[in-house]
């Protein structure tokens, strides 16, 4: 059977694959379509033909499968932010569980390993305590409104999160459920402010428009409230009516910065921080340490989860007393400080200075004083001189990013043989790579995936490792 792009076909949906697609087979080739369910069967346009896969766009459900479930949001099905949120959440920890282990099998070839249960987030909505939207003068039209022939009056105004694989459409948020229910009344009241004062937004094409992002930050511990406007230039005037207002309507607001991004990148890092009201940063709390958070500081966006987590690593670990811990890609030092009531001393390295300064401050106002934090590019750093200069580690722990271990990292790793290594991992692909690696000279013994991100695909993942007997 000949099937054509822009073809209709009925399709069952077997299972989800990675990024939450549903994923069913259609004239003997894979065929994947977002915001379905295994056990769904669907109509879909045959969006993309290549030789071993369709890209379908889903059309109609004709059966429901036993796993869909009616979203929260009205936005589920066109918002990049909760791709899964039609699916029953205990099935989406059994499917994020399966990502991992097909990653080890077929990535890593590690057959043997059979993946722990994931680990359930006792909350699966409003459990982020950061979100960042966006400001736009192009609004991303919904296929009923472009069908429907009746003028839109406001598409020139938007304020919430970038359409999927698009830089310069903004979906229009009415409501949002990732963050506590004030994050998303702070974004309706500053769109209203603006467009009832006639502040512009952000043009990315154009580079022209005054609002760019806001962004939302809060202490699931503390209730700190952080709010920090993004724009394209300084305009001090501006920003103290609105802090002034804002503090009117939301008196439980504890800080509000303004970030200045004058640049073309779209990041909400302004080259400029300017600070309003407040002392310009929240805290939080992890364990037994107190974080310092700025705006643009990196911190586990899930509070509760990260806290399981990090205690997952720390039993891996098994950490001595007198054990020397090495604590690569660390961050803020957030693991680094979890684990050092356990070791005799924690050496974490970090690429970003400024993410080290935070290191080194947050070890000071937690007075943990058997810390210590270098800045470097890992591959870099990561050698015989820092070895020489800190001594050999009892227990390694690595954060790498999604990219993974640089291969000299690992080769290094190889080398130095610590007789513990727990890998913590947002991305299971890489995970398993690096692990097929390590796997010459260690065992690995236990694979915990761990839930920071209901209603989305994106597990993180805890391996623990163990030196081969016979290879010191």
């Amino acid at each position: 059977m000949s099937i054509k792009k822009g073809a209709l076909a009925e399709l069952e949906i077997t299972s989800a694959a990675y990024e939450g697609k549903g994923f069913g087979k259609l004239a003997d080739r894979a065929c994947f379509v977002k915001n379905t369910a295994p056990g769904d069967t669907v109509q879909v346009r045959i969006i993309k033909k290549r030789k071993a896969f369709f890209e379908g766009q889903l059309v109609k459900i004709l059966q429901p499968g036993p796993n869909r479930i009616q979203p929260k949001c009205t936005h589920s099905e066109v918002c990049g932010g909760c791709s899964w949120q039609h699916v029953d959440y205990a099935e989406q920890l059994r499917f994020k569980r399966q990502h991992v282990e097909d990653h080890m099998h077929r990535i890593g070839g590690l057959r043997d390993l059979v993946p722990l249960p994931a680990v359930a987030a006792p909350e699966i909505f409003y459990y982020r305590n950061k979100m960042e939207y966006s400001f736009g003068d192009r609004r991303w039209l919904t296929r009923e409104e472009i069908q429907s022939g009746v003028p839109i009056k406001d598409k020139d105004v938007a304020a919430g999160m970038h359409a999927p694989g698009r830089f310069d459409r903004i979906l229009n948020l009415n409501e949002c459920h990732l963050q506590i229910p004030v994050s998303f009344e702070l974004l309706d009241f500053v769109r209203n402010y603006a467009l009832q004062n006639g502040i512009t937004s952000y043009n990315p094409v154009k580079h022209e428009g005054y609002l760019r992002h806001l962004m939302i930050r809060n202490g699931i511990r503390t209730n700190d409230l952080m709010v920090n406007v993004v724009t394209s230039s300084e305009n001090d005037d501006l920003m103290q009516k609105l802090s002034q207002v804002l503090l009117d309507r939301f008196p439980q607001i504890t800080t509000i910065v303004n970030n200045i991004n004058d640049t073309l990148s779209p990041s909400s890092e302004g080259r400029i921080e300017k600070i309003f009201y407040g002392p310009g940063y929240i805290e939080e709390i992890i364990g037994n340490n107190r974080f310092k958070i700025s705006a643009n500081t990196f911190f586990q966006t899930n509070t509760i989860q990260a806290e399981k987590l990090y205690t997952i690593a720390r039993d891996f670990a098994n950490i001595k007393k007198n054990d020397l811990v090495y604590d690569l890609y660390c961050g803020v030092g957030s693991l680094s400080l979890f684990v050092a009531e356990q070791a005799r001393q924690v050496v974490g390295i970090e690429i970003n200075a400024v993410s080290v300064q935070k290191a080194g401050e947050n070890a000071a106002r937690n007075n943990i004083s058997n810390t210590s934090f270098e800045t470097g590019d890992m591959k870099d750093v990561f050698k015989d001189t820092f070895i020489s200069k800190y001594g050999r580690p009892d227990v390694i722990i690595t954060d790498p990013p999604r990219a993974g271990m640089h291969p000299d990292v690992i080769k290094t790793l190889l080398e130095l043989k610590a007789p513990k290594i727990v890998y913590v991992s947002c991305n299971s692909a890489t995970m398993a790579r690096d692990l097929s690696e390590l796997n010459q000279q260690y065992t690995i013994d236990a694979i915990q995936p761990v839930d920071m991100f209901p209603q989305t695909y994106h597990i993180e993942t805890v391996a623990q490792l163990h030196l081969r007997a016979g290879q010191l």
